[in-house]
């Protein structure tokens, strides 16, 4: 008996690469990095902790400004974070992760994901922009642009 196992996707492949392009496209302006994480539950019991604990993880810490984004998703528990590298966290504040944050919970109570996720993407990436604009002679993309789907 063959059993193949699929990883979990909690988007349909135009959703996933509407994101991806969103990244794509807003990290050609910028040296700033931005993720996107979703898996179905958090195990742990603060969102903030878990996308802490997923940015190292994915040594996301290593970018050369310390400048990369990751948008923490988790599905079914309904929560989602936002954690900056102190690079961009030094020049956008609390203020700017949280207002961000309730953005996305409005569209997503509206089972808006997909456009909750890429309006994130491009208020990030605008501040990214105007914070860390892109030089061709040194720049380039540090991180994956695509996905990861945890369980």
């Amino acid at each position: 008996m063959n059993l193949s196992f699929k990883k979990k996707s909690f988007l349909s492949a135009e959703d996933n690469k509407r994101i991806v392009e969103a990244i794509k496209s807003c990290e050609q302006l910028t040296s700033g990095e931005i993720r996107i994480y979703m898996e179905s539950k958090n195990p742990l019991v603060s969102t903030l902790e878990r996308a802490t604990e997923i940015f190292t993880n994915l040594q996301m810490h290593t970018t050369k400004q310390r400048n990369a984004v990751l948008l923490y998703i988790a599905v079914k528990d309904r929560e989602v974070a936002l954690f900056g590298d102190e690079g961009i966290h030094q020049q956008v504040g609390t203020d700017f992760w949280n207002n961000q944050i309730a953005q996305m919970i409005s569209h997503f109570k509206e089972n808006n994901l997909t456009d909750g996720i890429v309006k994130c993407i491009a208020e990030v990436g605008s501040v990214l922009v105007e914070k860390f604009p892109y030089n061709s002679s040194e720049d380039k993309n540090e991180l994956s642009d695509d996905i990861i789907f945890g369980k």
